[in-house]
């Protein structure tokens, strides 16, 4: 689908809005050309007033659509973004018969949306208005946005200037999932790095701590993610908690350690993080079927799953998380409501539901298997039964939400605790309310200033062995902080 853009530069909220209702489409935007369109968009400012104009290409003609929008005030390009998105929004779905449960809302982080225009004084019956009428959300995505606001609202202490969090990266996985686009290397073929990865990342996360002692930063939670951290073995993670544990003085809110893969877990390691303060851990079965994790490139069954699930137990964790994915290869509704069924057996803390996002650089793009029609697949109904189980019946709540490109129906990731679980870390990375350090490949150190919404991102390399072999540049980028943070306290 070529997309023919005049007069403006809103790209991002119009291709968006369109994969919503084309999705898989490969979308080609042009700009100031005149080749074969099949949707041109036109703005045009005046003195008073912006005139917008949206012409779709149809086998019986052509449909035209035009609004004026007011060409004053602060949030004039928002204005227009939204009614170039209302106008895509009739045209899509009058021609397909779609209508996305998120309406023309296409951004990752929709509580932060509503959180800010409940920071402006918008109270809810001003919220539903809103995302109803000009952002046509679904009533059930909007309660669903606004429970976990409500939720965030009750488990967060206020934000200080001098609040952060530290993200650590294991880059190493047992194999690569079928849909991962994760920065991650298989451990058979990459195991000679792990060592001399580990080593360089422990130099990173001493100078991480000099620098958050130098700059009187206050360490909230420690998330250690991947990859699959547990690739590690026992005498390894032993050594990374302590470089960790070492140089923090005061309690965490929270130590989440990703014990993603079933496979790469045991006893001995589970209680090496329990001597050490860590607080949750991840056990992701994906799904409990069997030929799913076989079609997704997972070398471990569903009864592997639930002994790992023991097995943390058996080690004294109470706060257990369990990811779940809606529409992955070969799985049905009622595969998937199975498999949800029998997590809820086990009782964990936190269930994370999360909708396959079919990404560029995950091998799932090239499969044969990759099925992106609702129709196909009706994720839509595993998410109402997500939310009727857990929420209607179960009594978790929802804490953490994001929405990712190219995911099945357009739909979303939610995160679902048991009050007085939550994964803090989630919240505050997600909603960007301060600063999250990383440490190691592929992370990104993001730094708020939560009183200006101001954000300044500095990125780590991105392979291991890109990582070690940059190393000195890695260590110079974490002086950034020094700069943002010298900048911040002067204020």
């Amino acid at each position: 689908m070529k997309i023919l853009i005049l007069g403006h530069k809103l790209q991002y909220e119009i291709q968006n809005v369109t994969a919503a209702f084309h999705p898989g489409q490969k979308l080609e935007t042009v700009y100031e050309k005149q080749p074969d369109w099949d949707v041109l968009t036109y703005l045009r400012a005046g003195r008073q007033n912006s005139y917008l104009l949206l012409l779709v290409k149809t086998e019986s003609g052509i449909l035209r659509y035009h609004r004026r929008v007011p060409n004053s005030g602060e949030r004039y390009k928002q204005r227009c973004e939204t009614a170039f998105g209302q106008m895509l929004y009739t045209a899509y779905s009058s021609l397909t018969g779609v209508v996305p449960k998120w309406g023309i809302l296409t951004g990752v982080r929709p509580v932060k949306n509503l959180q800010q225009h409940m920071a402006a004084g918008c109270d809810e019956p001003a919220l539903r208005q809103l995302f109803y009428g000009d952002y046509r959300v679904s009533p059930e995505k909007f309660d669903l946005a606004y429970q976990t606001a409500m939720v965030q609202k009750q488990v967060l202490s206020p934000v200080d200037l001098r609040d952060v969090s530290l993200y650590v990266s294991i880059p190493f996985c047992p194999s690569r999932c079928l849909y991962c686009s994760f920065v991650s290397h298989s451990i058979e073929k990459s195991h000679k790095l792990v060592e001399p990865y580990l080593q360089l990342l422990l130099q990173e996360i001493a100078l991480t701590f000099d620098l958050i002692d130098k700059l009187g930063l206050h360490l909230k939670t420690v998330y250690i993610g991947g990859g699959t951290p547990t690739t590690l073995s026992a005498q390894q993670m032993d050594r990374l908690l302590a470089a960790i544990f070492a140089r923090i003085h005061h309690p965490l809110e929270e130590c989440t350690v990703e014990a993603g893969r079933p496979d790469t877990i045991d006893l001995e390691k589970l209680q090496v993080m329990r001597r050490w303060p860590v607080t949750r851990v991840n056990i992701n079965p994906q799904t409990l079927s069997d030929q799913v994790l076989q079609n997704i490139g997972r070398r471990h069954s569903a009864a592997q799953t639930i002994e790992s699930f023991h097995q943390a137990r058996q080690a004294g964790f109470d706060n257990i998380n369990m990811d779940l994915i809606a529409g992955l290869p070969g799985d049905s509704y009622q595969g998937f409501c199975a498999t949800l069924d029998r997590v809820l057996d086990l009782d964990p803390e936190n269930i994370t539901v999360h909708t396959l996002s079919v990404k560029r650089s995950a091998d799932l793009k090239y499969s044969q298997m990759v099925r992106y029609s609702a129709q196909d697949l009706p994720v839509e109904a595993m998410l109402t039964y997500t939310v009727e189980r857990l929420v209607g019946e179960s009594g978790y709540r929802p804490y953490y939400m994001y929405r990712q490109k190219n995911t099945l129906s357009n739909l979303e990731n939610v995160g679902y605790a048991k009050p007085g679980t939550e994964g803090l870390y989630n919240i505050y990375m997600m909603e960007e309310l301060h600063t999250t350090i990383g440490c190691g490949a592929g992370s990104v150190t993001k730094m708020v200033d939560p009183r200006k919404n101001l954000i300044q991102r500095s990125f780590n390399f991105k392979y291991p062995l890109e990582y070690t072999k940059n190393f000195s540049e890695i260590c110079s980028r974490k002086h950034s902080l020094e700069v943002f943070y010298g900048d911040l306290f002067q204020v």
